[in-house]
C-alpha cells in the first residue's frame, strides 16, 4: 500500500512536469545519460525521461542509461521502472573515474553528489569528487559521442557562499567560500563543476547547461537525509513532534520538486548554454520555525508540538553559515516557468506519499 502511494504520487509529479509547455520532442529516440540515477532528483529525471513516450510528448521512446554507484541498490531503487526495455543500469562511481565509458549518449543529466551537510564533515572527499573529476569525465565522455546535444550540470545554491545581506540573490551575486573550511567541499566541488561546464563550452563548443536548485524536497527523500526540511517531514510521517535545535530564525526557500525537474528540464531545452540559473519557489521563504509549525498544522489531527532545544552543533553534520537567502528566479521565469506548488500542497504530497 505504502509503495502504491509513493508511485501514484511520483506519477502525478511527472505527469505535472510534462504537462509544461517545453520542446520535449527533442528527447524523441534519443539516449539520455542520467547519474546519481537511484537518489532524489536523478531518479525523478530518469522517470520523466521514461515517461515521455507513454504521455505521446515525443515520437520515438527515450533510452536511459541509469549511473548508479551501487547497481544492487540502484535495481532496488529503480524497481517500480525496471520492467521498462529502455532503461539500462550502469554502475560506475564518479568519485574515482577518470574516464567514463557512457557510449553514444546525446544527453548527459549530472545530478550524482552528497547534498546532506551530514556528509561534508565525515565523506568530504566523496562530496568533492563526482562533481569535480566526475564532472570532467563525463564531459570527456560526451564530447566523444558522434551526436552529443548537451550537458545539465545539477549545481546548487551552495556555490553563492556567505553573503552579508539579505538582498535578492542573481545568479552573479556571490559571496565568499573558503576552501580550507571542511563544509566547502560541496560549494567547491559545485562551483569546479560550473567551470569546467563553462570551459568546455568555451573550448570545445559542447552545449552544457547549469541549474542551481534552493532546497528541494518531495517523494523519494530518505529518512537519514539530514537536512532540516527531510527531518521535520520525517518527524510527522513517524507521528513524531518536531525538535528544532536552533533559534529557528534561519530562513530557506523550499521548491517542491515537479517544480524543481521542471526548471531543470526548462533550461536544458530551451536555456542558454553555460549560463547558471536559480531553481527556487521564492514565493516559498519560510524560517526553520515557522516551517516546523506549518508541517503540525497540516495534521491537527496528531496532536503534535514544535519544541525547540538549543545543542551543540554535530560534528557530522556541519551547520551552514548562512542564515537568508533570497533567490532571484527572473532568468529562470524568462524561459516560461513558474512554481506551482506552494509550500502546505507540497509537503502534504510528500508526507502522505510516505504514509
Amino acid at each position: 500500500m505504502l509503495e502504491n502511494r509513493m508511485l501514484l504520487t511520483r506519477q502525478q509529479d511527472i505527469s505535472a512536469v510534462l504537462a509544461r509547455n517545453l520542446p520535449w520532442n527533442q528527447f524523441s529516440g534519443q539516449r539520455v545519460l542520467v547519474t546519481g540515477a537511484s537518489g532524489f532528483l536523478g531518479g525523478y529525471l530518469a522517470r520523466t525521461l521514461l515517461a515521455l513516450h507513454p504521455l505521446g510528448k515525443v515520437q520515438q521512446p527515450v533510452h536511459v542509461v541509469a549511473m548508479v554507484r551501487d547497481s544492487d541498490k540502484g535495481r532496488r531503487q529503480l524497481a517500480d521502472v525496471l520492467g521498462n526495455r529502455h532503461i539500462t543500469i550502469q554502475q560506475c562511481d564518479l568519485s574515482t573515474a577518470s574516464v567514463a565509458d557512457i557510449g553514444h549518449c546525446n544527453y548527459v543529466l549530472h545530478a550524482a553528489s552528497q547534498a546532506s551537510p551530514r556528509f561534508y564533515g565525515v565523506d568530504p572527499i566523496g562530496t568533492l569528487l563526482p562533481n569535480a573529476i566526475g564532472t570532467a569525465a563525463l564531459l570527456q565522455a560526451l564530447q566523444r559521442s558522434p551526436d552529443p546535444h548537451g550537458l545539465l550540470f545539477i549545481s546548487s545554491s551552495e556555490v553563492y557562499g556567505a553573503r552579508s545581506n539579505d538582498l535578492s540573490l542573481h545568479e552573479s551575486s556571490y559571496g565568499t567560500v573558503d576552501p580550507t573550511v571542511v563544509r566547502s567541499c560541496y560549494a567547491e566541488g559545485k562551483r569546479f563543476g560550473e567551470a569546467l561546464c563553462t570551459a568546455w563550452f568555451h573550448q570545445h563548443k559542447l552545449p552544457t547547461y547549469i541549474v542551481r536548485p534552493f532546497h528541494t524536497y518531495g517523494p523519494g527523500l530518505q529518512q537519514e537525509d539530514g537536512r532540516v526540511f527531510a527531518d521535520f517531514a520525517f518527524n510527522i510521517v513517524r507521528g513524531e513532534n518536531i525538535t528544532v535545535t536552533s533559534d529557528g530564525s534561519a530562513r530557506r526557500v523550499f521548491c517542491y520538486v515537479s517544480d524543481a525537474v521542471a526548471g531543470f528540464f526548462a533550461v536544458l531545452l530551451a536555456g542558454e548554454p553555460a549560463t547558471a540559473y536559480n531553481v527556487a519557489n521564492s514565493a516559498a521563504d519560510l524560517s526553520v520555525m515557522q516551517l516546523a509549525q506549518l508541517l503540525v498544522d497540516l495534521y491537527p489531527e496528531k496532536r503534535l508540538q514544535v519544541e525547540q532545544r538549543m545543542i551543540a552543533a554535530n560534528s557530522r553534520q556541519l551547520p551552514s553559515m548562512v542564515s537568508h537567502i533570497v533567490p532571484d528566479t527572473s532568468r529562470l521565469t524568462g524561459l516560461g516557468w513558474r512554481a506551482d506548488v506552494d509550500p502546505a500542497a507540497g509537503f502534504r504530497r510528500m508526507i502522505e506519499a510516505y504514509g
